[in-house]
C-alpha cells in the first residue's frame, strides 16, 4: 500500500493525474482490506483516511468536484472516528480539521456557500482547541489563522462584509504574530501581506477608500 502510494505521489508530481489516481486506488484497496481485518488498529484506519484524501486531491485537480467531495467525506468519516476515540491525540484532531477544510474547499467551488461555511467553522473549532492547548506550536497557530481566512472568503462571497472583515482581521492578527516571531519565514510574510490585501478589498467594497488604500 505504501509503495503504491509513493508511486502515486511521483505520478502526481509528473502531472500524470490519471495514473496517479490508479496508483492511489490500488493503495486504497489494500488499506481497505487491512482496516476491515482489524478495526482496532488506528494506524491502518488512518492509512485508509489518507488514501481517500489523496484520491480526493487528484479528483479535485481533475475538476471532478462531486467525486472529490465523496472521497473527502469518506476520509472525514475515518478521521471523525479516530478523533472521537482519542481526543488527546493532536495529530488526529488536526487530521479532522484538514478533512473538514478540504470539504469546505469543494463546497465553495461548487457554489454551496452555506455548506462551505459550516465545514470551515467545524475546522475552526478544532483548530481553536489545538492552538489554545499549545500556543507555542507555530503550526497550530498557522492552521488557526488559515481557518479565519477561509471563513472570510465565504462571508465576503455572501456579501456579509462586516463579518468578513472581522475574520480577515483575525487572520491578520495570527499572521502578524507568526511573522514577527520568524521574520525569515517568507511564507508567513507573504500570508501577512495577503491578510492586508483581503482587508483592503473588503474596505473598498464598503466604500472606505482611504482605509482600503492604507491596507
Amino acid at each position: 500500500s505504501v509503495s503504491q502510494e509513493k508511486i502515486g505521489n511521483v505520478l502526481l508530481a509528473q502531472g500524470d493525474l490519471a495514473s496517479a489516481l490508479g496508483a492511489y486506488r490500488q493503495s486504497l484497496g489494500v488499506a481497505e482490506r487491512l482496516a476491515a481485518a482489524d478495526s482496532s488498529n488506528a494506524g491502518w484506519q488512518r492509512d485508509l483516511s489518507v488514501s481517500q484524501e489523496k484520491i480526493g486531491n487528484v479528483l479535485l485537480a481533475q475538476g471532478d468536484l462531486a467525486s472529490a467531495l465523496g472521497a473527502y467525506r469518506q476520509s472525514l468519516g475515518v478521521a471523525e472516528r479516530l478523533a472521537a476515540a482519542d481526543s488527546s491525540n493532536a495529530g488526529w484532531q488536526r487530521d479532522l480539521s484538514v478533512s473538514q477544510e478540504k470539504i469546505g474547499n469543494v463546497l465553495l467551488a461548487q457554489g454551496d456557500l452555506a455548506g462551505a461555511l459550516g465545514a470551515y467553522r467545524q475546522s475552526l473549532g478544532v483548530r481553536e482547541r489545538l492552538a489554545a492547548a499549545d500556543p507555542s506550536n507555530a503550526g497550530w497557530q498557522r492552521d488557526l489563522a488559515s481557518a479565519h481566512y477561509f471563513i472570510g472568503i465565504v462571508l465576503q462571497e455572501q456579501g456579509r462584509l462586516a463579518d468578513a472583515l472581522d475574520s480577515y482581521r483575525k487572520y491578520q492578527v495570527g499572521m502578524e504574530r507568526l511573522a514577527a516571531a520568524d521574520p525569515s519565514n517568507a511564507g508567513w510574510q507573504r500570508d501577512l501581506a495577503s491578510a492586508h490585501y483581503f482587508i483592503g478589498i473588503v474596505l473598498q467594497e464598503q466604500g472606505r477608500l482611504a482605509d482600503a488604500l492604507d491596507s
